[in-house]
């Protein structure tokens, strides 16, 4: 069901500071900051030849990232997404297996545009999954 990992995010006080480090020191390409408002948070994507890494900060204090941080100030490892071909089968797949959807259980728009979903990381391991359609 599950297609390539997709992206790791990383939770981060400071994207900006964050992407000069992955620049800077690694020699990553890093894109501009990217704000969405409707996932409260700031994203910014290292890109590596197999995969990208994700640079998430808060975008308010009611920013699920912004809890995250509270209890890991200096940031941390915060989802894994895996790529899906199509999210819609893969949820009710998914919930018929047992496990959780978390929200409303209805694909949002990603950092991407697409589709995407998070599942409950009690079902997968103590990790949180993000699924998005390709």
């Amino acid at each position: 069901m599950i297609g390539r990992l997709n992206h790791v995010a990383i939770a981060v006080p400071d994207a900006g500071k964050a992407a000069l480090l992955y620049r800077e020191t690694l020699g990553a390409a890093v894109s501009a900051p990217l704000a969405l408002p409707a996932h409260g948070v700031t994203t910014v994507f290292v890109e590596l030849p197999n995969t990208k890494i994700e640079l998430l900060e808060p975008l308010g204090a009611d920013s699920p990232i912004a809890a995250f941080l509270s209890r890991h100030p200096e940031g941390g490892l915060h989802h894994l997404c895996y790529e899906v071909d199509d999210i819609g089968v893969a949820r009710d797949r998914l919930v018929a297996a047992g496990a959780r959807i978390l929200g409303d259980g209805k694909p949002r728009p990603g950092a991407h545009g697409k589709p995407v979903l998070f599942l409950h990381p009690k079902d997968f391991l103590g990790t949180l999954i993000e699924l998005e359609q390709v």
